[in-house]
């Protein structure tokens, strides 16, 4: 028994020790009061996926806080998504995304509003290769703009719970707006470390039609 407590203890302390680090990396004191452009070292207006992909893991958080908070009725359609490669967990997050959220790679999320200030949506995944490569459109949310867990301020969220299961259903999204055309989003689960240790995406317009979630058998 002895044994059995110490490995697990130890076993504790292997997990939650690079979880510590990529909660750190992230930084340390709020926001900065810096705007998008002086994050950025372009103006939003002109920002691509690569100017967000050249800051550290930090000043991502720190672009979150300085972003826009989206237009509700505005973000409808399908867009492209990438994770952000990003921190001590960077590739733990992406296994998890492209093998274990859903039957493929992950590159999209869709969104369409069901009233004034509520909306749901799904997430658009690549599957098979060559000849049998396909879409599919699964893994539902539902969609709001309320406070941030972050800051004072509003954002685009994510809601997994009444649709998903087992580690999914406590997935959370936050997305704020860098330009009509470019998103920044942290997504987090409870079981992983909540809000403290989210991890950080694009998705990028323009968007396309809204097709609709696939029909399961």
């Amino acid at each position: 028994m002895k044994k059995l407590l110490i490995f697990l203890l130890v076993l504790a302390l292997v997990i939650a020790t690079p979880v510590a680090v990529n909660i750190l990396q992230n930084g340390l004191g709020g926001p900065s009061g810096r705007s998008m452009g002086e994050i950025l070292g372009i103006s939003a207006s002109n920002a691509r996926v690569q100017h967000i992909e050249a800051l550290s893991k930090s000043e991502i958080m720190q672009l979150f806080y300085a972003a826009k908070t989206p237009s509700f009725q505005n973000m409808k359609g399908e867009y492209r998504a990438q994770l952000l490669d990003k921190g001590v967990l960077a590739k733990a997050s992406s296994f998890f995304t492209h093998n274990l959220m859903g039957p493929g790679k992950w590159i999209g999320k869709a969104f369409t509003p069901a009233s004034r200030t509520e909306g749901w949506g799904y997430n658009i995944f690549l599957t098979g290769s060559g000849n049998g490569e396909g879409v599919a459109r699964l893994v539902k949310m539902d969609t709001y703009v309320g406070p941030s867990v972050y800051d004072d301020r509003d954002s685009f969220h994510l809601v997994y719970e009444k649709y998903n299961l087992g580690m999914l259903s406590s997935m959370r999204d936050e997305i704020r707006e860098i330009n009509p055309n470019l998103y920044l989003g942290y997504g987090y689960m409870s079981w992983s470390g909540g809000k403290r240790n989210p991890a950080p995406f694009v998705l990028i317009g323009p968007p396309t039609k809204w097709e609709g979630v696939d029909a399961i058998d």
